[in-house]
């Protein structure tokens, strides 16, 4: 089994803070997204024995590349890179790894969701060995997302992106099993073959149900708990989210923190380094290392590394790395090497 990341999205309803910094790898409470979805499948990893994990980038430079080696080698894995150079859609990014994709089975997961209270290793069980996966989750707005339609054995009967009407409420989360990664391929390179693009970009979610339309059988396994990263209210709301799962049971505010006459607030993350100064902290704030905060009160926002605050009052924002902020305002966002006062 092989494991697939493909991130080369521009991250864009995440501007400025995917600029310099590409979305998996901005920190959340201590580590980065990617890390955390890797963390995710250790146990797939380890029940399966997985030998390859496959990351679909766009052009970020080798600084990126190191980075993605080397968190394939802490989980002793085979690191392979892929390159989609033209963003034109999550169909067209798996395209790029076809070599990967010999039949063998797969699990394919995007890089800015997490889940959380999934055995994916018993849902890929030798009952459902040979089906094809889909994990799913209940949302209120459908509409916004690719979605599944199922009958009462969880068998999926059409796939549809972003209905304009109500058809389910079943969202595709971003996580997929592939028990033959051939058959995936060949629609694949069908659709692209046809030039069939949905609204410019080659979608999965086309390819699933041509797949589905030609004999393929799909399963819906629902998630007890998703979180996602696509834009700031999103991230933010997930970071809220992970602070409040991990708190109770891991270690989050950093030994080598420095808080001077300052009230943390708990759920909190602070790194290594960070030095807080007559300020109130939290609740739901992740703070990165080696960061300043001095005279500020900050609730609910993610900041990250190496990064200087002053005077502040801020509520549900984001602020990235090496940043040097002073002011009284309540919601801000700012990227990665920049300057407020």
């Amino acid at each position: 089994m092989k494991i697939i990341i493909p991130m080369a999205g521009k991250g864009l309803r995440l501007h400025p803070h995917t600029l310099s910094t590409p979305k998996p790898l901005i920190h959340i409470a201590g580590k980065t997204i990617l890390k955390r979805l890797i963390e995710n499948l250790s146990e797939v990893i380890k029940i399966f024995l997985v030998q390859e994990i496959v990351f679909i980038i766009g052009t970020y430079g080798n600084n990126i590349e190191k980075k993605l080696i080397k968190l394939a080698n802490d989980v002793e894995i085979n690191p392979i890179i892929y390159y989609q150079k033209t963003p034109l859609g999550t169909a067209d990014a798996l395209l790029k790894a076809k070599d990967s994709l010999n039949g063998e089975p797969v699990i394919i997961v995007f890089s800015d969701t997490l889940f959380y209270n999934t055995s994916l290793e018993k849902e890929i069980s030798i009952k459902n060995r040979e089906n094809n996966i889909i994990w799913t989750k209940k949302v209120k707005n459908p509409h916004l997302f690719g979605v599944v339609k199922c009958d009462s054995s969880e068998r999926i009967t059409h796939f549809i992106e972003k209905p304009n009407n109500y058809i389910s409420n079943l969202a595709i989360i971003g996580l997929y099993y592939f028990n033959n990664s051939l058959s995936l391929r060949k629609e694949l390179q069908f659709l692209s073959g046809k030039n069939n693009k949905n609204e410019k970009e080659y979608q999965l979610t086309s390819v699933l149900e041509n797949m589905r339309k030609k004999g393929e059988k799909f399963i819906s396994k629902q998630v007890q708990v998703w979180m996602d990263f696509g834009n700031k209210k999103r991230t933010i709301y997930s970071n809220s989210k992970i602070l409040s799962i991990e708190y109770k049971n891991s270690q989050l505010i950093h030994k080598k923190t420095i808080v001077k006459n300052s009230l943390i607030i708990k759920p909190c993350s602070i790194g290594k380094n960070t030095i807080i100064e007559n300020s109130i902290i939290g609740p739901y704030v992740s703070i990165g290392k080696s960061t300043k905060i001095k005279n500020s009160n900050i609730r609910k926002s993610l900041i990250q590394n190496y990064t200087k605050i002053q005077n502040a009052n801020l509520h549900n924002s984001m602020i990235g790395n090496h940043t040097y902020y002073i002011g009284k305002v309540k919601e801000v966002s700012l990227g990665d090497y920049s300057s407020y006062n």
